[in-house]
């Protein structure tokens, strides 16, 4: 497969393709393309031999959007139109996580919003106003909560921690274990070593 320059107006949006971006992230895209069109020569359109996107509708659009006349594309024609339909999905699968410390400590934080990365707030230094709750009655919505069938509490993890934790509890939850029960023995098991 090579990549070859084609006239954008060659190129066809996929309209079965299950992913887009909207609003501000397209325009972050329209940004990022027109300000590091080379990031299209690494990383081209890929199509399929009727000129149909198979990876890269969205770039597409904001090519299109910035005016561009030509773009970088690989046709790939060898595909089976099964293999097609598994290419589109699993271009846009995205298995990896943020390392938030890396992030924060290596990056510019402003320049990454820029690039189009969610990032999240942490304040560290703001006091949390608990007064909204002062006027909220906890113990009636407490009593309605009790003749639920399920309840939840929200557990804190470490980022690093997170995905091993997502697999811990799936693996559990798939071996049909209760794991409010499970956890509450062991939390007081850790508590009764303590005392």
């Amino acid at each position: 497969m090579k990549t070859k320059n084609l006239p954008i107006n060659k190129v066809k949006l996929n309209p079965n393709n299950p992913r887009v971006i909207k609003d501000d992230k397209f325009n972050k895209l329209v940004k990022s393309i027109q300000e590091f069109p080379q990031m299209l020569e690494l990383r081209p359109i890929v199509v399929n031999s009727d000129m149909v996107v198979l990876g890269g509708n969205m770039r597409l659009r904001a090519c299109q959007e910035a005016g561009f006349k030509e773009i970088p594309v690989v046709i790939a024609d060898e595909l089976t139109e099964q293999e097609q339909k598994q290419f589109i999905i699993k271009d846009n699968v995205s298995f990896g996580v943020w390392d938030w410390d890396n992030l924060a400590n290596e990056w510019d934080s402003e320049e990454l919003g820029e690039w189009g990365i969610d990032l999240p707030n942490f304040e560290t230094n703001k006091e949390l106003d608990y007064s909204v709750l002062d006027d909220v009655d906890i113990d009636s919505q407490l009593d309605e909560m009790a003749g639920a069938v399920r309840k939840a509490i929200q557990i804190e993890f470490e980022p690093e921690h997170y995905e091993e934790a997502q697999e811990l509890v799936k693996f559990w939850r798939e071996q049909k274990l209760y794991i409010g029960g499970f956890l509450i023995e062991k939390l007081k098991q850790e508590k009764n070593a303590l005392q």
